[in-house]
């Protein structure tokens, strides 16, 4: 089969060195990578550089090889373009349709999804200038990856900052995989739960479970590369941000609570993939629980949690937000997944089964998705991100 064809654009600011990790994981999987640097870029990474970790020529200028009608053909016969990093002059130029040197001429001509990797100073970020390009260019279907938040030149730190290229790099396959132009979830905002609550007992302990996060991440990998507004509260995952995804830690189901349902106020969906703690320890020991010699421990008395999912179901924020929960299950798995969808009132409840060794901490889930509507929905075992697909496939048709 023929390699998919990738231009990757990179434009003048400081994070273009990035961009070389960013072309060898797609390089090394498998893709033809054609790099198009503005000249702008060459004065951080140099063309022999792109030439050499891409196999393939590079251009600037539409004067180059011009028999060969460079600005035309490039964006014409390329699967997916991905422009990192986007500076602000990138992003008012795709905005606007300017087309002054190769890459604009590629973006104006490409017919594949186009995905933009943000990467400026805070103040350039926020001017109301680039927030209406980048809603421009998210209107017409590109994938604007909203920037992390972290140390930027000098002595600044704030958003703007280039994401991890490992993580540009998942949401530029996902966006591969599903081959569509328009991001069904474009305009929207998403709200995504994951990892475990941990309730502590003292200052060096705490009960807590074995979810790793891994499915609560891959819901808002896969969102974010449909175009949503992603935020992500995350319970002790100690995994790395997804690309473009605003995170919220979290410790606790009362601090998972509350961080939700501030997310939740204007979002289109909530999906709860975290697995929160039913009880809590009622006393909390100021310091550390010590053995005594002879004697038994206290017994440990628990109280109940808020019921997040349940809550949010109940009262919800707007009208048609849609509601996803997760159900983990070690026995009846279906009949108490049916059970559990009644209970807490969501819209959608996935029901699977975990143990020592499946799901939690696995690259792997096996589910079927429940609708309140009836429906049963099953998802063979697979990649989480497969999952994940699936159910933001019901939840677009729910919000449709």
């Amino acid at each position: 089969m023929d390699k998919p064809k990738v231009v990757l654009g990179v434009s003048g600011g400081i994070a273009a060195y990035k961009a070389c990790e960013l072309l060898r994981r797609f390089t090394e999987s498998g893709h033809d990578v054609r790099v198009v640097p503005t000249a702008s870029a060459l004065h951080f990474v140099g063309a022999a550089t792109w030439s050499a970790l891409s196999g393939n020529p590079v251009a600037t200028e539409v004067w180059d090889d011009v028999h060969e009608v460079p600005h035309v053909r490039i964006g014409q016969h390329a699967d997916l373009v991905v422009v990192a990093p986007a500076t602000a002059d990138m992003l008012a130029k795709a905005a606007h349709g300017l087309a002054d040197d190769l890459l604009t001429n590629t973006l104006l001509t490409a017919r594949c999804p186009v995905v933009f990797a943000p990467a400026m100073h805070t103040e350039m970020w926020e001017h109301p200038a680039t927030q209406e390009n980048v809603a421009t260019l998210r209107r017409r279907g590109a994938v604007v990856i909203e920037p992390a938040v972290g140390r930027l030149t000098g002595v600044d730190t704030g958003k703007g900052r280039l994401p991890d290229p490992a993580e540009i790099f998942e949401v530029c396959r996902r966006v591969l995989a599903r081959g569509v132009t328009e991001p069904d979830l474009r305009g929207r905002h998403v709200v995504v739960s994951a990892g475990g609550t941990r309730e502590p007992l003292d200052p060096v302990r705490f009960l807590g479970n074995r979810s790793s996060g891994k499915q609560g991440y891959a819901l808002a990998r896969t969102a974010a590369a449909r175009g949503a507004r992603v935020t992500l509260v995350s319970a002790n995952a100690g995994l790395p941000d997804p690309a473009g995804v605003d995170v919220v830690r979290v410790g606790t189901a009362v601090q998972l609570r509350e961080a939700v349902l501030k997310a939740a106020a204007d979002a289109d969906a909530v999906v709860m993939a975290a697995a929160v703690a039913d009880f809590r320890p009622a006393a909390y020991a100021a310091g550390k629980i010590k053995k005594k010699d002879g004697q038994d421990p206290d017994p440990i008395v628990l109280v109940r949690n808020p019921d997040i999912l349940a809550e949010i179901s109940a009262d919800r924020a707007r009208p048609g937000q849609v509601v996803v929960g997760f159900a983990a299950e070690t026995d009846d798995v279906l009949a108490n997944g049916r059970a559990k969808l009644a209970r807490k009132g969501c819209d959608l409840l996935v029901v699977n089964e975990v143990g020592e060794r499946k799901t939690f901490g696995s690259e792997e889930n096996e589910a079927v998705v429940l609708g309140a509507d009836g429906s049963e929905t099953p998802v063979p075992h697979g990649p989480k991100e497969a999952l994940a697909d699936t159910v933001w496939d019901l939840v677009v048709r729910r919000l449709d």
